[in-house]
């Protein structure tokens, strides 16, 4: 990897996907993955349909995972209602017509992380809330690693054609997240980092093992992770991210380690 500091941030690194009143959207050709955003304040948002889709509407070929990682809010499919607190995750697939977004107190908004990819089947779409999706303690205090991962979107949860969505949060003065590092050559993965306080960062780790770099990154921006990357961070506090995938499979396991000892 030939990239400076900023070369890296400008190919990789996802900022204001988080605005006010508006839905942002990006498009990367990583396994065609669209990463969202849609912060409702005192306005409900539709999501849009692009040209550069070429469709008669954003999901007609595609499949979208949401995660609200804000106050309480209400996503509306096709004339179905939907309320998300905080971590719930709402699945909508192919086909679903119209989707808006709004939030139950303009006081305190609803903030929602999108992450779309392409499908060729359709799923029935599904709420999951935070206490249903199987949550997994990992890690140690001893090694600052102590966090607890939730699995939403995957073979056992929420069926979807190729998407996997699940997030990550970190107890009390645990700073790293997914060590060992590993790369998975056949998905691509999209980190979305959230709940970082306003003065902290998170220290994003990718590149080949034997050759890694870092990105700097602070509340509610997204890092792209290509399949021969590594990906693992160190935060200066605790914090979550969503972690999303697409590509090949949709087996979780179907990564392959790096022994922190062998990173350079």
């Amino acid at each position: 990897m030939q990239m400076n500091t900023g070369q890296l941030r400008k190919n990789f690194l996802i900022q204001a996907i988080i605005q006010d009143n508006s839905i942002q959207l990006t498009y990367s050709h990583y396994d065609r993955m669209i990463i969202g955003g849609a912060k409702p304040v005192n306005k409900i948002l539709q999501l849009p349909n692009h040209d550069e889709l070429k469709a008669e509407y954003f999901l007609e070929r595609r499949e979208i995972g949401i995660i609200n990682v804000g106050a309480k809010g209400v996503v509306t499919a096709d004339g179905k209602k939907f309320e998300l607190e905080k971590l719930d995750c709402l699945y909508l697939g192919k086909g679903t017509k119209k989707v808006s977004f709004a939030s139950a107190n303009k006081n305190e908004p609803a903030v929602f992380y999108l992450l779309s990819a392409p499908a060729h089947h359709k799923y029935t779409s599904r709420l999951m809330k935070k206490e249903k999706a199987s949550p997994v303690n990992l890690g140690e205090s001893s090694t600052s690693n102590k966090r607890t991962i939730y699995k939403y979107i995957h073979p056992d949860g929420i069926k979807s054609c190729q998407l996997v969505m699940g997030l990550t949060v970190l107890d009390p003065g645990s700073v790293w997240n997914s060590v060992p590092p590993h790369t998975h050559t056949r998905r691509m993965e999209v980190y979305f980092y959230f709940d970082v306080p306003e003065t902290q960062r998170v220290f994003h780790f990718m590149g080949k093992p034997q050759e890694t770099r870092h990105i700097v990154i602070a509340n509610h921006e997204a890092v792209i992770s290509p399949p021969w990357s590594v990906h693992y961070g160190c935060g200066t506090s605790n914090y979550g991210f969503i972690w999303g995938m697409a590509g090949e499979n949709q087996v979780f396991s179907d990564m392959d380690q790096e022994p922190v000892k062998n990173l350079k």
